[in-house]
């Protein structure tokens, strides 16, 4: 056996999840945690080893490296099961379970995997010029995608690269087109001509992919394209499918509800209620829409839509136990509509809570300042929380909304 120093040494030099300088808060792992287990597990999914490997990253940095494990060796079962073999898809799953190991005081299994990265390298070498073998960097990309900005650039960096050296590869041109569609998200209409070609280009090499199409349509609405007939169609099919993350169900109730009808947005939100009453993601995506249409309304609204909009949060609520901040504070905000007290109550449960993050922090006390605002009219403590927002010493969108 090396020593325990040349063991580290060589284990920084790896491509690998631990080594790529992911240092995400509580509040974005349990977050990617949620995420992750709401994308789709069928074998279908090309991205299911990725889908694991960051799985087994995210439970090892919340603190259980026994269910790290589980999901590492789950990703190496389905990288050979998709390939049939070993090859240099399994650079980054090795290299994890090599860290992992180690971590876990077995330093002599921590070897086995490292040897088994070397020989992966040495039967799989990067390309001339290049630092990373095209499947490493598309792994990379992948799981850098699903971080910050910064990571994000990065991430569509190694796409570029990734897609330059196997340019036949659809999964990663059309992953690469969603990367440089996601800075438009909040802004369809300024999506400029060059990215909107590739995600055109990307519906076109990947027919299958309802996520991409949905996209696609979302930018033609809101440069006032008619999309009617086709938004009918891809509802059609998306309904049709299983319900995650990926499947474009989310993309496809925007996209009636912000160009072609609220009313049609709700009809297809309770479409997947019906057809997938047990999907958390379904009812999550559902209580979006309902509350979105709550707050279009002029007057006061529906006390139906209301109710229904206050049952289906309570059940996400439910259903996301340890990541559930983000939809108390959506519930509070329905209750806004017919209950200010109830509302109130909800934040200040909420603000006696100790077990948050710098982030959930953040985002409580700008949401808790608009309440103050908007409903209570108490300016000057709705000003007070938004300065307690921006003192913590954090970069998020709720830092940044705070100081607006």
């Amino acid at each position: 056996m090396i020593s325990t120093d040349a063991l580290e040494s060589k284990l920084k030099a790896l491509q690998c999840h631990f080594t790529w300088n992911l240092e995400p808060s509580k509040f974005k792992l349990n977050y990617l945690r949620d995420a992750l287990e709401d994308i789709a597990t069928d074998k279908g999914n090309v991205w299911l080893g990725h889908v694991y490997n960051l799985q087994g990253f995210i439970h090892q940095k919340l603190g259980s490296s026994e269910e790290a494990l589980k999901f590492f060796i789950r990703a190496t079962e389905t990288f050979q099961h998709f390939k049939s073999s070993e090859g240099p898809w399994l650079m980054v799953n090795f290299g994890n379970l090599a860290w992992l190991h180690h971590l876990m005081g077995e330093d002599e299994k921590s070897q086995d995997y490292l040897s088994k990265v070397e020989a992966l390298m040495s039967e799989y070498p990067a390309p001339p010029e290049e630092e990373l073998h095209p499947q490493v960097c598309a792994e990379k990309a992948w799981t850098l995608m699903k971080f910050d900005k910064e990571e994000k650039l990065q991430a569509a960096e190694l796409f570029q690269k990734a897609v330059r050296m196997e340019p036949n590869n659809v999964e990663w041109q059309s992953s690469w087109a969603i990367l440089s569609a996601d800075s438009f998200k909040a802004a369809m209409k300024k999506m400029t001509p060059e990215v909107l070609e590739k995600v055109k280009s990307a519906t076109e090499r990947d027919p299958d992919n309802l996520y991409v199409a949905a996209l696609y349509l979302n930018a033609q609405g809101a440069k006032e394209k008619q999309i009617r007939d086709e938004a009918k169609y891809l509802a059609g099919k998306i309904l049709e499918k299983p319900m995650h993350n990926y499947c474009g169900i989310n993309l496809l109730i925007k996209l009636y509800r912000k160009y072609l009808s609220v009313d049609e947005a709700v009809e297809i939100a309770d479409e997947a209620l019906m057809r997938h009453p047990d999907s958390r993601f379904v009812k999550r995506s559902a209580a979006k829409c309902y509350t979105k249409k709550i707050f279009s309304q002029e007057g006061n609204p529906d006390p139906r839509i209301i109710n229904k909009a206050i049952s289906l949060w309570k059940e996400v609520i439910d259903a996301y136990p340890e990541c559930s901040l983000k939809e108390k504070i959506s519930l509070a905000d329905v209750y806004r509509k017919v209950d200010i007290e109830k509302a109130e109550q909800i934040y200040r449960e909420l603000l006696e809570r100790e077990d948050l993050d710098p982030v959930e922090k953040q985002m409580l006390y700008k949401y808790y300042a608009s309440h103050l605002y908007f409903d209570k009219n108490e300016t000057f403590r709705s000003a007070e929380y938004l300065m307690m927002a921006v003192k913590i010493p954090e970069e998020s969108i709720y830092r940044r909304l705070s100081i607006a």
